[in-house]
């Protein structure tokens, strides 16, 4: 299902945009070009969000291997 959107874009973009595609074509770029956006955002964010994860549970995760390091071997 496809909605009609109206949205305003600088002059410069709008020329850009008409070089780029042929006439006609203007919302399947656009539309890629936001799928393509969300997706690397996303990709960032969760990096991002797994490495603040990482580093605050650093010192917790240290210990825990030291503790079970510590421990003698079972037989």
């Amino acid at each position: 299902m496809n909605r009609r959107l109206n949205i305003t874009l600088p002059e410069q973009t709008v020329r850009m945009l008409d070089r780029a595609v042929p006439e006609g074509e203007r919302s399947r770029l656009i539309d890629e070009a936001v799928q393509r956006f969300i997706h690397e955002q996303g990709g960032s964010n969760l990096r991002k969000q797994v490495e603040l994860g990482a580093t605050a549970r650093s010192e917790r995760d240290r210990q825990i291997a030291e503790e079970w390091f510590a421990l003698p071997d079972q037989p």
